[in-house]
């Protein structure tokens, strides 16, 4: 049930990154000059890429990876998230563990907006904008793993 709860929310989160993502496309890669002249839709489509993004990458990391744990029995429940991410690698659920701390910085560097210095906001932005198909990655091997669907999320 918890793994079932944790693969739909994630793969609500992935839907509307990807249409914003979509949205987005004729303006990537982006710009400092670029980020200060978007109309207002496009501030939308952005602000819900970033939203997103932000809600996926910690849902896979606090609800969906640990409940792949769970049910496969792994007995990390109060282990390190260092020690959970490792396991999932050695068990085939990651390709890189030490990729995930790179995907959770980029998520907190949302949280500093810097209204002086659109081409470093750019530049985050742009990150992101990458990391979001390592984000799918992840969610498309522990699809496979567990053979899960996003019609039937059972394992």
């Amino acid at each position: 049930m918890r793994l079932q709860q944790a693969w739909r929310e994630c793969l609500q989160h992935r839907r509307y990154m990807t249409y914003a993502l979509t949205a987005l496309a004729p303006w990537r890669p982006l710009t400092g000059e670029r980020l200060e002249t978007l109309d207002a839709e496009t501030v939308q489509d952005l602000d819900q890429f970033v939203l997103r993004f932000g809600k996926l990458q910690d849902a896979i990391g606090s609800r969906l990876l640990p409940a792949v744990l769970g049910y496969l029995q792994e007995p990390y429940e109060h282990r390190p998230m260092l020690d959970k991410l490792n396991r999932l690698e050695q068990l085939g659920y990651l390709e890189q563990a030490e990729e995930w701390p790179r995907l959770r910085a980029i998520r907190n560097q949302f949280a500093h907006e810097y209204p002086d210095e659109p081409e470093r906001n750019a530049s985050v932005l742009n990150m992101a904008f990458e990391a979001s198909d390592r984000l799918k990655a992840i969610l498309d091997l522990v699809a496979q793993r567990l053979a899960l669907t996003s019609e039937a999320p059972t394992p």
